[in-house]
């Protein structure tokens, strides 16, 4: 038994009462509209075959839920669309590919099959003559109008709609076929989809669509917009690239040296002579790289280019090797100081424990005593039995922290701490330090070096 259902076109389509029903995932197919679908589960082919079968008919619902694999009725959404198969594929994985063209909104009714396949009721939904009457002419023409020149306006940014596309819309008269047109062709999530399947008023499923289109010019602006800014950031600094390499070629054509770029290779030249760390090679990198966007005479080229020679000036991997003969120690202590025997077996137990233990590392020797008896003297005595470089830091009336951490390398003329300074000083980076006066370091608004201080220790 069949019945014919009046769309809303001048169209009669004899529909079953009872078809097999596809559930399609991602997707939502909408009267007249031909798509692709691929179909891989058992009870899908068998579906199709039994459509092919009959009437080449099939009733397509969206599920509700895309990863469910075996849906049930309940799984799916109450209203779809009544499809012929125009054509089938079958694939050499066992999958078919069907091309079905949207017939019209059928209403999936009471289940009379679940096995091998789900067969079910069609209520089909006519478009009712009160509905279709709703609004005036004049808004349905002008929706119509509107809904027109967005599609073109969305596939002038962008949006993949073909031109036989708007060819078909310049041509349609129906506000409903039109709504389903222009639905069709864009990227809808299936909820709101199928919400506009649902709608059966043609001027209010088109004014929807109207909505919908205008959302989707916006977000397509927005990207247009991104895109431009991104090209012209490119263009402009391929541009300056260009200038770069012409202004060097003119610069060598009158005899003239790119001083920056000496300055940049020489820097490199001395990193690899002094063996930086891993760490510090990554940092002079990422310097060396602003050093060459920055123009040569501004104050940010002048801070980085402090900066590099500071870096590359510290003696990375100039390290003294050690002379821990204890004869040859107390020989030089007795040398340069009478007396002072505490002083020197003190000395002398320290340099024993490093010649037993050459990795020690946190222990301190701290002289106390009035001026003049030889603090300074004795520690100069140490690095010369050592073999080591000797360096003096007087800290007397030291009141800012800069001077111990350095100072920010946003300020120009800024420097390293006087501890890094010396070791650049000394040439190694084992030297003796005598940090001198330490009792005499003061605190103020400043800061507290003796915390600073503390912290390097």
């Amino acid at each position: 038994m069949t019945q014919p259902l009046e769309l809303d076109t001048e169209e009669a389509v004899n529909i079953p009462d009872v078809l097999p029903v596809l559930p399609i995932r991602d997707a939502v197919v909408f009267p007249y509209i031909i798509l692709p679908l691929s179909v891989g589960r058992e009870s899908g082919l068998s579906a199709v075959n039994r459509a092919l079968e009959d009437s080449r008919m099939i009733l397509l619902v969206s599920q509700r839920d895309s990863e469910q694999e075996e849906p049930t009725a309940k799984d799916l959404f109450e209203v779809g669309t009544v499809a012929a198969i125009m054509r089938m594929l079958k694939l050499p994985d066992g999958r078919i590919r069907i091309l079905v063209q949207g017939l019209a909104r059928a209403r999936l009714g009471a289940v009379h099959q679940t096995e091998p396949f789900l067969k079910a009721r069609v209520e089909p939904i006519a478009v009712a003559a009160e509905e279709a009457e709703t609004g005036s002419a004049v808004e349905a023409d002008a929706l119509m109008r509107s809904v027109r020149e967005r599609l073109e306006q969305a596939a002038g940014l962008g949006r993949s709609i073909s031109p036989d596309v708007l060819v078909i819309a310049a041509s349609l008269h129906d506000p409903g076929r039109l709504a389903d047109l222009a639905a069709s062709n864009l990227e809808l999530e299936v909820d709101e989809a199928q919400g506009l399947l649902e709608i059966t008023d043609p001027l209010r499923r088109l004014s929807e669509v109207s909505s919908l289109l205008n959302r989707e010019i916006q977000v397509l602006t927005v990207q247009q917009e991104i895109s431009s800014e991104a090209r012209g950031e490119m263009d402009r600094s391929q541009r300056e690239y260009f200038l770069r390499q012409q202004l060097k070629a003119i610069q060598q054509e009158l005899g003239e040296s790119d001083e920056l770029g000496e300055e940049i290779t020489a820097f490199r030249k001395l990193a690899a002579d002094k063996k930086l760390s891993d760490e510090a090679t990554e940092e002079m990198e990422r310097q060396i790289r602003r050093l060459e966007r920055s123009h040569p005479d501004s104050a940010e080229t002048t801070i980085t280019r402090t900066f590099l020679e500071w870096l590359t000036g510290l003696p990375w991997g100039e390290t003294s090797e050690d002379r821990l003969d204890l004869d040859d120690a107390r020989e030089v202590l007795n040398e340069d100081h009478y007396d002072l025997e505490k002083v020197k077996e003190r000395i002398l137990e320290f340099l024993a424990v490093r010649k037993l233990k050459s990795d020690t590392k946190g222990p301190l020797l701290c002289f106390v005593g009035p001026p003049g008896v030889g603090k300074t003297s004795l520690g100069r005595s140490i690095a010369r039995a050592m073999g080591r470089k000797f360096v003096r830091l007087s800290l007397g009336g030291v009141r800012d922290e800069a001077e111990i951490r350095g100072h920010r390398r946003t300020y120009v003329g800024a420097l390293p701490g006087r501890i890094l300074q010396s070791l650049n000083q000394a040439g190694t980076n084992n030297p003796v330090f005598m940090l001198d006066e330490i009792d005499k370091i003061g605190s103020d608004y400043r800061g507290d070096p003796s915390s600073a201080l503390l912290e390097v220790l």
